[in-house]
């Protein structure tokens, strides 16, 4: 991760507390108007008090570790390259595509709309999990839609908006690291980004070309 010199230390990402939000107005007013700022100057946010709990954070992050170090025999009955099913299991999204490959492998869900057959989902936490994360997801276009002066609805009700896919990655070690590229440089202008506390190791953000 880039280090940020003395001279950079301004360079801090904006943090955002939503503890008591909803109860008090004064203090979502403040909210509201520090969104607006990170969303014009970053384009990029750390909530905290986030209302997810670190033991689900835990014990999702443990499950899905679980999943992908599993024998290969067991992880092979998830393994599908078609892009309509609801759980999968892949190494590569464009393998033949793409100028490299990625070294990792990913298991993910579509979740919203139409979600799968709950005997799909090989990790029970998963649900408790993505149900949190939409609760978030509400809170956060409540305040979008304040900080942009529309009516706090105004994204909850749009039809673009109403769905959640959940991308759970692993990097496996490799035998050769020098060679290896866990993820190819991209932007997800298409995404909300969500960075929860606690989450922090491995994600860089570009900001002022630091």
């Amino acid at each position: 991760m880039h280090e940020i010199s003395k001279k950079d230390s301004r360079l801090t990402i904006p943090i955002i507390d939503l503890q008591d939000i909803k109860i008090n107005s004064s203090l979502r007013a403040e909210v509201v108007d520090k969104i607006r700022s990170a969303c014009q100057k970053w384009g990029f946010f750390q909530v905290i008090n986030h209302g997810i709990g670190v033991e689900v954070l835990n014990e999702i992050i443990g499950e899905i570790r679980k999943i992908h170090e599993q024998d290969a025999e067991v992880r092979k009955t998830f393994y599908s390259r078609d892009s309509n099913k609801k759980v999968r299991y892949f190494s590569n999204v464009n393998p033949f595509r793409g100028k490299g490959a990625n070294w990792r492998d990913t298991i993910s869900f579509f979740l919203i709309p139409n979600p799968p057959n709950p005997k799909e989902i090989p990790i029970s936490i998963v649900i408790e999990y993505s149900k949190k994360v939409r609760t978030l997801r509400d809170t956060i276009f409540e305040l979008f839609s304040e900080a942009l002066g529309l009516n706090p609805s105004y994204l909850k009700e749009l039809e673009s908006f109403n769905g959640q896919f959940i991308l759970c990655h692993y990097y496996p070690a490799c035998p050769e690291p020098e060679l290896t590229l866990g993820t190819s440089k991209h932007t997800d202008s298409d995404f909300m980004t969500i960075l929860l506390e606690d989450q922090m190791d491995g994600l860089q953000v570009l900001h002022e070309n630091q």
